[in-house]
This record gives structure tokens, sequence and C-alpha cells, in this order.
């Protein structure tokens, strides 16, 4: 039985878990089965910020996302700057922070590797006081996102060809918005954009890497500024994106920086934040947060080794 202690807030709702049918009941037999000991709350009619607080008010050592990129997204949050770790169980539907992490995808090994996992500091990123782990957007893409709820729940071809007949709509409709920069590193300046993205750190560019990042601890923030995106735009983009030559496409500019002031000429704006849409007053302060975020990570094959050599 290993001697850390775990609190897991399961989000029956998130993609994966609803469609194996993840439940409280299987889900504390894993636990069992591995020797790990494991408080875990399935109770979605409360919450999440009550979850949150019984989970930081107890005695474990780590809290468990599962569930997906928002659950984690969320518990992250709660967790950067105090003394628990966070510890991810992926069963959403694109589990992107489990994948830069390298954690297995498959659910009884994200459970085994627990108990054996190792502590990692990793960078988050902030706007607003909001702690982000992956990218924030604005301009047409959370239009484009918002269009998910047209199929949300639903497989249908007919339901499918929806969203797509929805993209290519905005995308025939968008327009280039006005966004002013000041990274503090010299004069302000104004871009006029279709789109923009603050990530924390930046995503690799080679062949299968779909925003991806292999480093966790840059240090820095990265703008992504796309100038224009019309349908021709979006199909090369994409192709780039899967053959791995992204970055100098003609319809993208990027820059690092530790922190950044982005405004428009609204009150307040729609923003994408680890891939959900929410509303931000404006102006949006942007700064990264080195190694604030300490999360467990699968032991590395060496590391695995010497546990099993260890003398009883």
């Amino acid at each position: 039985m290993s001697d850390r202690r775990y609190y897991v807030l399961l989000n029956e709702k998130s993609g994966t878990a609803h469609a194996l049918g993840v439940t409280r009941e299987a889900l504390s037999d894993l636990f069992s089965s591995n020797g790990i000991h494991a408080t875990i709350d399935a109770d979605c009619s409360r919450s999440m910020n009550a979850r949150v607080a019984d989970a930081l008010a107890s005695d474990a050592h780590a809290i468990v996302a599962a569930g997906g990129d928002g659950t984690v997204t969320a518990l992250a949050g709660a967790l950067v700057g105090g003394d628990k770790d966070l510890a991810i169980l992926p069963l959403g539907t694109f589990n992107a922070v489990a994948k830069d992490l390298h954690l297995p995808l498959d659910l009884p090994a994200a459970v085994a590797a627990l108990a054996h996992g190792n502590r990692q500091l990793i960078d988050v990123a902030e706007v607003n006081g909001r702690i982000f782990m992956q990218k924030v957007v604005i301009g047409l893409i959370p239009g484009l996102a918002a269009g998910r709820e047209l199929i949300r729940g639903q497989e249908s071809l007919a339901a499918k060809l929806a969203f797509v007949r929805h993209i290519f709509r905005r995308l025939a409709r968008a327009r280039r918005m006005a966004v002013i920069l000041d990274s503090g590193e010299g004069a302000r300046r104004i871009e006029r954009v279709q789109s923009l993205a603050v990530a924390c750190d930046s995503y690799d560019e080679g062949l299968g890497k779909f925003f991806s990042r292999q480093d966790l601890n840059q240090g820095t923030l990265t703008l992504y500024l796309l100038h224009h995106f019309t349908a021709g735009d979006f199909f090369r983009l994409l192709i780039g994106m899967l053959m791995g030559r992204w970055r100098d496409d003609e319809a993208l500019s990027m820059q690092s920086v530790r922190e950044v002031t982005i405004d428009v000429k609204k009150r307040a704006i729609n923003v994408m934040i680890d891939g959900e849409v929410e509303m931000f007053e404006t102006p949006l302060n942007f700064r990264i947060l080195p190694q604030a975020l300490s999360v467990l990570v699968p032991a590395r094959e060496s590391e695995e080794l010497e546990v099993t050599k260890a003398p009883a």
C-alpha cells in the first residue's frame, strides 16, 4: 500500500468517463487493486468550488482531476502555490494536458502509474487572475469553438455536417479585429488579426505534433497572431500542422513574452480558455508563472527498475 493519499474529483459527465460509464465504485476498485488509498468524490450535483474546497481541506497529498481539460484547469487554479500535488486521470475528449505530460490515456494504466508517480514542477499562466495551463484565444476561434454546442452529445453524420457548415459560414463572414498589445518591452502596438492566442510556453513543430508541448518549463508566454483566416488558410494551416510545418505560414506570426496586456474596443469579449468559451472583461492581463504547479508524472523506466529491485 502506497503511503501517499489521494483525493479524487470525478467528473462522470466528461467525454471518456461518460462513454465508458466510469463510476465511483469502479474507480475505487481500481485504486484498491493498485494498493492506493483514495477518497473519491463523484457528487456532480455540488459546485466544483465546493468540491475543490473539501479536497484542499483533506489530508490527501495529491488531488486527482478525473475528467477532461476543464476539470484539470479548474483544479490547477486551486493548487498553485499550495502544498498538494495535482494528479490527472484523463477522462475527457482531448486530454491535451495529459498528453503533454506523457500520462497513460488508458484508465487502468493511468491509475497504476499513480502508485509510483514522481513530482514535477511545471509552468502555468494567468489571465486577469485566472489560471490556465494551455492557451487563451480571442477573435474568430472562440466563435468557431462555440459551434461545438451544435453537436455536443450527438454522433450523427447530420450533426457533424451542421458543425462543418457552421465553421464555413463563420469563416465567410469573419472580419479582422484591432487589438492593442503591450508587453512592457517597448511601445504599445496595434495589430489587426482574425484571432490571437496566448499560450503557456510554446507548441512544438514536427510530424504528428498537433498542439503538443514537449517542454512545460520554458518560462514564457507565446503570442500567436493569425492575421487572416480564409477557408484556404484553414486547410493550409491544418495540413501544415499535420505535416509538422506551420510556424512559417504566411497568415501567422509569433512572439515570446513573459507578460502582456491585450485590449480591444469592447468592455468584455468572449475568450476560449483551455477549451471552454467564457466572457472576460478587458483589458486582458497575462503573465507566466514559472514552475508554479506540482504535478505527478509517471516514473521513468530506470526509476521503475530501481523501485522493483529495492530490498523489502
